[in-house]
């Protein structure tokens, strides 16, 4: 098979398998000898299942062929992140100390993607406990930023290894776990789409808890229409997660390519983008022009207090939440857990119950004055990151990358990161999209507005083909 097939989106290759171009099994195989070339260095693979989705293709193919296609993704091979529960599979939640582990059930999510014909190719690296923007991982390996084969540069975090992996080709397209940008950064530094649902939209069933109140799952693949179709398997009610239960019932791709004429984006203030490079706000500008440009009215409107306050809040529930799911393995010093790792979850420990109590009451007025701020404008368009992928080796674990990210999480809404340009060095540059709770299909239609007219979604990284 030729190389450029294992770099065409989904919804391409899943024509090409209903033409009969090629099968589930020939395309399973040339990802997973794609890993065999690449993941030595690329790390974006913590275990890989060869034989099993090896089988799975060719179950697939005699279904197709005997007129049973099982759903939408019939055919497609998918990495996920390792804290995404297969069972009889290893899942050591990017925790060297859990190498052994082996899940006892499978989540939710792996359960749609293979009841829709989806083959599972192996997990994916994941920063420890999901905790963490850089993507590094200091015992089990940092995964290499793809857009750079010579300098090893960031990949995005925590969901790293499921942004190599698609990136560089070793997967149609991988799931992610995003409590305060962990899909969206990945997709932004290694230039995919990512889509961060709301909070309940995707069954958490079989996902290591970080946050139980900020925890999503969310697809990464190569444009909008791709992400709306996984996003569209994995979304509804779950009996097995409340959480999903009474929510109000869409279709994600209804209207995607309607356009954008006449809807109210809200922009940045240049006061909220001075934490950005020039690189970052130049091709924000650009975006910017091209939405205006595409029949979009553009309001300036950041939101009602500093990114960083938005920020400092998430902290104090994402540390509390997880270091009371994790406090067993963070509290052993004997256990080989990054350093990074524990000073961001141990602040958990000392958390009180009324700052935490304190700190739940506060998201909840400022969801309702975020409400009340935006009426009438269809989404916030931010960067997503301030810069694009720099040096593992210049890593500061004391900073986080998720600057424009964490906020969307807190504030209960959806989120979209699109490819929206490259640094002077081609590394990519990302754009987020921050919709209303449950409007899913708004930004999906005007991520793929934007998608269109930017065409930075096609660009492939070098050195891999």
């Amino acid at each position: 098979m030729s190389n450029d097939i294992v770099f065409e989106p989904v919804h391409r290759q899943l024509n090409a398998l209903t033409r009969g171009d090629y099968s589930a099994r020939e395309l399973t195989a040339a990802y997973l000898d794609r890993i065999d070339r690449f993941d030595p260095q690329l790390n974006a693979f913590v275990t890989v299942f060869r034989d099993e989705a090896l089988q799975a293709a060719e179950s697939a193919d005699q279904q197709r062929m005997a007129g049973n296609v099982l759903g939408t993704l019939h055919g497609i091979p998918f990495g996920l992140k390792d804290i995404i529960e297969v069972e009889g599979q290893p899942a050591g939640w990017g925790c060297h100390a859990l190498g052994e582990r082996v899940s006892p059930l499978s989540a939710t999510v792996a359960e749609r993607l293979t009841a829709s014909g989806a083959i599972l190719l192996g997990k994916t690296q994941s920063v420890e406990f999901a905790l963490g923007g850089w993507g590094t991982n200091q015992h089990c390996g940092t995964p290499w930023n793809p857009w750079d084969l010579k300098t090893h540069r960031v990949p995005g975090g925590s969901s790293s290894g499921s942004g190599v992996a698609v990136a560089a080709g070793l997967a149609s397209a991988a799931l992610g776990t995003d409590t305060g940008g962990s899909v969206r950064l990945p997709s932004a530094f290694c230039g995919l789409t990512g889509l961060k649902p709301t909070f309940g939209r995707v069954s958490n069933h079989g996902v290591m808890p970080l946050s139980h109140s900020l925890d999503t799952v969310g697809p990464m693949a190569r444009c909008v229409e791709d992400v709306a179709l996984i996003y569209e398997v994995l979304q509804g009610p779950d009996a097995q997660d409340q959480a999903t239960q009474y929510l109000p019932a869409h279709e994600s791709t209804t209207g995607i390519r309607d356009g954008i004429q006449s809807m109210r984006l809200a922009v940045l203030p240049d006061s909220q983008r001075k934490q950005s490079s020039e690189s970052v706000n130049l091709a924000y500008e650009k975006t910017l022009e091209c939405a205006g440009k595409l029949g979009a009215e553009i309001v300036i409107r950041g939101l009602p207090h500093p990114f960083e306050t938005y920020r400092n809040l998430s902290s104090v529930i994402a540390s509390a939440e997880g270091y009371a799911h994790c406090h067993e393995l963070i509290d052993r010093q004997d256990l080989p857990i990054g350093d990074g790792t524990r000073a961001r979850m141990l602040p958990g420990k000392t958390c009180s119950a009324k700052e935490y109590l304190e700190a739940m009451n506060q998201m909840e007025l400022w969801r309702r004055e975020y409400e009340k701020h935006m009426r009438g404008i269809d989404a916030l368009l931010t960067p997503t990151a301030t810069a694009p992928a720099i040096a593992v080796e210049d890593v500061d674990e004391n900073i986080l990358p998720a600057f424009y990210t964490r906020a969307t999480n807190v504030l209960g809404l959806c989120a979209l990161a699109l490819p929206n340009g490259q640094s002077d060095d081609g590394l990519p540059l990302s754009l987020c999209l921050h919709g209303h709770a449950f409007a899913e299909a708004t930004v999906l239609r005007i991520g793929w507005a934007l998608e269109q007219a930017l065409g930075e979604n096609s660009r492939i990284p070098p050195g891999l083909t």
